[in-house]
């Protein structure tokens, strides 16, 4: 199934500059548009490692949080 769109004359000069030979114009859009979503990485992993990786993040934004509140009272002192 194909869709029409309506683009502009400026809009159209910079999708084909982006062009390249051998791609077809909706080649170019899913190339310049990224070919994933998020969406698509829903589900990838397990809960064990979903668990992990949320326990990574909130362990290096407390560490980050720790440094950035360190600088500010070395700020402080100056």
């Amino acid at each position: 199934m194909s869709k029409s769109i309506r683009l502009s004359e400026e809009a159209y000069d910079r999708l084909a500059a982006h062009k390249r030979d051998d791609e077809t114009f909706s080649d170019v859009v899913l190339r310049l548009a990224g070919e994933r979503s998020l969406l698509d990485l829903a589900g990838i992993l397990s809960d064990e490692e979903a668990d992990a990786l949320r326990e990574a993040v909130e362990e290096r934004r407390t560490r980050r949080s720790d440094d950035l509140e360190e600088i500010a009272e070395r700020m402080r002192e100056v």
